[in-house]
């Protein structure tokens, strides 16, 4: 009998244990910063915050959240409408309307700090907004930073360069390839012939490759890395499908990449 009550009382550590190593491992997998969870990072590609009082925003394809306690309301979701762009600035305005509120959303680049943590974020943010009932408009002023597409994480290797299919022989002994830190807006790779790494620069349909540096290898006649580096420098757009990322820019198709493990 105390064999039996034994291994009753094992089996039920172990499914303890099982059980608290799934709520570690959920906690994990929903980490937050002050503009909301990882989650959140991959399905908005914008997010703000503010203080005094505090309010938050999160701008999807489909809608705009604002929440904040001063209008009466924790959450105000809005259809997702087209930015109006600023011709000589990068200024961004949102025009927002539904049943219960009206608001205008201002994003500027413009470095931005929190008034509590101190953080430093890329972008302000104004918010003004109008209860369509008590028809009493407030505004509201804080930071806010685009969420780089998590699936641009990863290492690409080069397929088409300006339209035409590449070979290894075209370069020094490799194709060329980027890895993409989508998490600190960096990338690093191999253009053909040297070692390249730089930033880069992401806003909702911008993708931009800047602060490229390279080593200074000699590369030898006929190479195309100079051909490479360029198209990569002259990308303005992107998209994702079928293992593919294609770098484009308004002149048309730059570089077709193979995504690798």
């Amino acid at each position: 009998m105390k064999n039996i009550l034994s291994l009753v009382l094992l089996l039920s550590l172990l499914v303890s244990c099982k059980s608290t190593a799934g709520k570690t491992s959920h906690i994990k997998q929903t980490t937050s910063s002050e503009y909301g969870t990882q989650e959140d990072e991959m399905k908005y590609f914008f997010t703000a915050t503010g203080n005094e009082p505090f309010w938050g925003v999160k701008m999807g394809n489909d809608n705009i959240i604002f929440t904040s306690l001063i209008t009466g309301k924790e959450k105000l979701i809005f259809p997702a409408v087209e930015a109006i762009k600023a011709m000589d600035a990068n200024v961004k305005m949102y025009k927002l309307s539904n049943e219960t509120a009206t608001a205008t959303i201002s994003i500027q680049q413009f470095e931005c700090q929190n008034s509590m943590s101190g953080a430093i974020s890329p972008y302000k943010v104004t918010v003004d907004i109008k209860n369509n009932i008590e028809m009493e408009s407030k505004k509201l002023e804080g930071c806010g930073k685009y969420n780089t597409d998590y699936r641009l994480h990863d290492i690409w290797v080069l397929e088409e360069l300006n339209g035409f299919k590449v070979f290894v022989t075209d370069f020094q002994r490799e194709l060329p390839r980027i890895e993409i830190n989508s998490t600190e807006n960096k990338f690093m790779g191999y253009g053909g012939c040297n070692a390249i790494t730089g930033t880069i620069f992401y806003e909702k349909d911008l993708l931009r490759f800047t602060n490229g540096i390279s080593t200074l290898m000699a590369c030898p006649q006929g190479n195309k890395e100079s051909q490479f580096t360029k198209a990569l420098q002259s990308t303005t757009t992107y998209t994702i499908g079928d293992n593919r990322l294609t770098l484009s820019n308004p002149s048309g198709k730059l570089l077709v990449f193979r995504k690798v493990d």
